[in-house]
Order: structure tokens, then C-alpha cells, then sequence
């Protein structure tokens, strides 16, 4: 996971991505602008009129807009439940199709212990334990699935790997959709407008404590029991959701 501070003291983090063949190749190394020791300081106009282009300047990108987000989701404009997981605005007693994109053990759980269809689309399978492999749809395959799905819950993470226009393009306007994670913590509008419903987002509560947290290896679940709070930013014309 990655943090940023900007000099106002907004903080936004995302998942980090990585492009792992760039540390093996001689030829690939970078040692210039946004590379480790040459982060700090920069103008964020800087960091997105760069060419450059690789996991880390992507992940710093997705950082800064969060981060530039926070104060403007914060300012009032936005229908936000506060302290509030957005899987606990589905209705699981009534039967769906919901496909889930990204291995969210938590939500793979409770869902998979109703009576409603599970999938999980993940790139990797054994992302899941054992006894969930049988939800298990292979990243790819993501139009076999989504076009049926009632419900469809998508890791942020999708913004930081450039995913989420593909999955979303795939999806009837039916769907409840929703996009959950710290990555996905940016100004809503461009998804609200795009089928999403409900953004799971993070707000930084403690920035201090976030830092030593992410530079001591914390995840998502570490930020909620430490510096951050789960607020659910809902689409304005949502029924039925207070």
C-alpha cells in the first residue's frame, strides 16, 4: 500500500502496483523523477504530465487524486453514511446473482453463507481459500458473468490497474454496483455517471499514525483499526438508502 501528503496535509493512499519485470531488466532501471529518494517535493502537475509510465508513478497518481479528494467528497456536496461497510446496504435476503471482483475474504464469506449465486472474478486463484474455489471465475472471463449479475462489487484496485472501464462496459444498467477499497476513494462523479451506486471509500482520521503504518507493512484492515474511518459515498438518487 502507498500514502501520500500533499503540502495542504490532504493524505489519499492506493493499493500499490508494481510492473515486477522493470526490477529485473538492466535496460528498464530508472534511477530519475519518481523513482525512490526522488518522490518528495514534486508538483503534482508534475507527476501527471509526466510520460513516464509504470506501476509506482500510476499507484502515486491514484494516491494524489485521493488525496486531492478527500477535502472536496468532505465539503458537504455528497450523500456519505459515515462508519458504514457498503455491503451492509445490500438486501442478501432476497435471492441474486452477485459477482464480486477481487478476492474480499470477508464479503466471500458472508455472502457465500446465504442462498444467493456467488462468483468471484480473481486473477489469481489461489487468492481464495480453499473452500471458496468453487466461486472462482478467472479475471478474463469477466463477460461470462457480470452481464447476469444482480450485484456486482468491485475492488478499487481496478482504478490503480486500468481495469475498471472493461468491467464496467460489461455490466447491465440493472446491477447494483458498488466500488470498495482505499483505491477507489476518489470524487465519485465520473463513476456515478458510469453504472456505480455506492463507493466504499476510506477516510484518513489519523495521518501521523498512517505512515508509520504503511512503512511498516500495514494493509487495508490495519488503516480502519488505526487511521482510518469507512464512510460509503451514495449516488443522490438512490432509493430506499438513508
Amino acid at each position: 500500500m502507498t500514502a501520500v501528503r500533499l503540502s495542504d496535509g490532504s493524505c489519499g493512499v492506493s493499493s500499490t502496483f508494481v510492473n515486477d519485470h522493470q526490477h529485473f531488466i538492466k535496460s528498464e532501471r530508472d534511477y530519475g523523477d519518481f523513482t525512490p529518494l526522488k518522490i518528495k517535493g514534486h508538483k503534482i502537475s508534475d507527476l501527471f504530465e509526466s510520460k513516464k509510465e509504470s506501476g509506482v508513478i500510476t499507484t502515486l497518481r491514484i494516491a494524489c487524486l485521493n488525496a486531492i479528494s478527500s477535502k472536496i467528497i468532505s465539503s458537504g456536496n455528497y450523500k456519505i453514511i459515515e462508519n458504514c461497510d457498503p455491503i451492509d446496504l445490500v438486501d442478501l435476503n432476497t435471492l441474486k446473482t452477485i459477482t464480486i471482483v477481487g478476492a474480499f475474504q470477508s464479503y466471500i464469506s458472508m455472502i457465500s453463507a446465504t442462498n444467493n449465486r456467488l462468483y468471484v472474478l480473481e486473477l489469481n486463484e489461489t487468492a481464495l481459500n480453499e473452500k471458496h474455489k468453487q466461486f472462482y471465475v478467472p479475471a478474463n472471463d469477466y463477460k461470462k458473468v457480470l452481464p447476469d449479475s444482480d450485484v456486482v462489487i468491485i475492488t478499487g484496485l481496478t482504478l490503480v490497474n486500468n481495469t475498471i472501464d472493461n468491467l464496467l462496459s460489461a455490466i447491465p444498467e440493472k446491477a447494483f454496483v458498488i466500488v470498495v477499497g482505499p483505491s477507489g476513494s476518489t470524487i465519485p462523479d465520473i463513476l456515478f455517471e458510469n453504472k456505480v451506486n455506492i463507493i466504499g471509500a476510506t477516510r484518513i482520521t489519523k495521518p501521523d499514525i498512517l505512515f508509520d503504518l504503511i512503512g511498516e507493512g500495514g494493509g487495508g484492515y490495519h488503516l480502519f483499526e488505526y487511521c482510518a474511518q469507512k464512510i460509503c459515498i451514495i449516488r443522490d438518487y438512490e432509493a430506499g438508502i438513508e
